[in-house]
Order: structure tokens, then sequence, then C-alpha cells
């Protein structure tokens, strides 16, 4: 089919209102959970828009955060514009501008939604891992106290550089987060906090609240320190703090390969919900 004034471009800041609006009103999407809105990164490397005539009809941005890995942080199109058309006009040019950079880079994304695997799976996307879903309910409670030595306390400003530096060290170059996307994941969330010791930070956690309990964002502990019952200290602070309520739970997602994460979840009391999300990655340098 023939589609007057179409064209696949770069985004730009002007673009934004008309983003939004297929963002909120008109499209069928995914969208990476972070702590950015898709609307932030107009204008950023690596965001594409489909346009027709006046309308944008479709938009793909996957900006590279931390380095070497672009994430999909949304892909989302008009309800008149099937998904397939979309997602091939968009990726086709996402690819060869990315080629044509010569960069080594993971392109990645967690789905949530069945139609979009197939989409990825149809341009050689290949699975990755799962993410699997745990939950903490009020009778499973098993509480931990701070190792000698060891204090905790909230997150502050100064802290963000060694947060950063811990995180990278503790989730590897894949799953790290950027000093930028950590502070903004702090300022949201209704809990930060790190564990200290005479060396310094040596471990922290993230968690945002909501009606049924929390959730633990992000755990990251030292590796050099792990066995020393940080991680532990540090979630059970966090359930004095929020699992006050005999119906509140907290919930957790880790990869279903990473059994350090899943040995520790499970000595706290959670068990898996039985809910996973796959991950599928495109290597650029293959």
């Amino acid at each position: 089919m023939i589609h007057a004034g179409l064209q696949v471009r770069r985004a730009v800041k002007p673009d934004q209102e008309r983003i939004a609006n297929l963002i909120f009103f008109e499209s069928s999407s995914h969208r990476h959970l972070d702590w950015h809105s898709p609307l932030e990164w107009v204008g950023s490397p690596n965001y594409w828009v489909r346009e027709e005539g006046s309308r944008i009809t479709a938009v793909l941005a996957c900006p590279e955060d931390p380095p070497h890995v672009a994430w999909i942080r949304f892909f989302g199109h008009h309800q008149d514009l099937p998904a397939a058309e979309a997602w091939s006009s968009l990726w086709d040019m996402a690819h060869e501008e990315i080629k044509q950079g010569n960069k080594k880079i993971d392109i990645a994304a967690i789905v949530v939604k069945h139609w979009f695997q197939a989409l990825l799976l149809s341009s050689g996307f290949k699975l990755k891992q799962n993410i699997v879903l745990l939950t903490l309910e009020h009778e499973n409670i098993r509480m931990f106290p701070e190792p000698r030595g060891i204090r905790i306390r909230p997150m502050q400003d100064a802290d963000m550089h060694a947060v950063t530096q811990l995180d990278l060290a503790a989730f590897g170059q894949f799953w790290h987060n950027t000093e930028h996307a950590l502070q903004k994941a702090r300022l949201q969330c209704a809990s930060a906090t790190v564990a200290e010791d005479a060396s310094g930070l040596i471990g922290y956690q993230l968690s945002t609240q909501h009606p049924q309990g929390a959730h633990l964002a992000r755990l990251g502990v030292k590796p050099e320190t792990q066995g020393r019952g940080v991680g532990s200290a540090l979630v059970s602070q966090l359930v004095r703090e929020f699992l006050a309520e005999p119906k509140a739970r907290l919930s957790v997602n880790t990869q279903s390969d990473n059994d350090s994460s899943l040995a520790l979840y499970k000595k706290l009391g959670f068990v898996r919900t039985g809910e996973q999300f796959p991950v599928f990655v495109y290597r650029m340098d293959e």
C-alpha cells in the first residue's frame, strides 16, 4: 500500500506534542518499565517516528543507556496501522542507522505483551533470559538484623556516585543503571537506603509503594561483601517500614538464572508467583 506523505525519520523536540498524543490517546504500545517517560527521550539518538502527512502514526525509542545497551523504551503505533507494518518500517530504519555507526550494541526488550514478542522474533531478536516475579506475604516474613559493623541509613545526593559504581559491580554492564537513572529512581521511590561499613557503601535498595504494600525495585550488594547479611538486613528494614498491615505484601523481580538472588529471596520468605517475562536481545555486532 502506498501512503501519501509517508516518511520515517529521527524524532526531534518539536515532535513531542504529537508523540504525546500517540502515546496517551491512540496507540497500541510496548513500554519499558523504568523511571523515564518515553517523552523524556525525544531528541536523543535512537528515537524514530513514522510520519504520514501531519500525523505521527508510529514511534520507536531505544536510546543507549547504559553505554552499549539500548533498551526499547517505547514502541507504539496508531490503532489503524497494523503492528507488523509499523514495526518493520521503524526497525528497518533503526537497524540501518545503528549499523552504520559501526558500534557494538545490544538492543534489548523485556516483553510483557505477546504480540510484541512475535515482532521481535520476526526481526532476529533472541531470548536471553526470563524475569521472574516473587512476592513476600505477611505470614511468610523472616526478619534479619543489621550485621555487626554495618549501618543502614537513607540514601543521599552525596551517595550517588558510589551507588552507581556499586550498581555496576553488582549487576554488570547489561543490567547496570547509570547515575542519572539511579538519581531519578531515588527521587521517585518511597524508600531509598544504603548499607555502609568502615570501608564505605556496600549495599543499597530502592523501593516503590502501592496500596497493597511495596515493590523492591532494586537491591544491590557489593560482590566482595556478599554473604555478610547485607541484602537480608536491607530487605528486613524495608519490611518493617511497609509491611505492618497483615494484608500487605512485598514484590520483587529478578532474573530466572540469578541463583544468588533467588536463594536470598527464598531465605527471606519470598515465593514465585509463576509469572515471568522474557528478555530478548539483538546484538548489532553479529
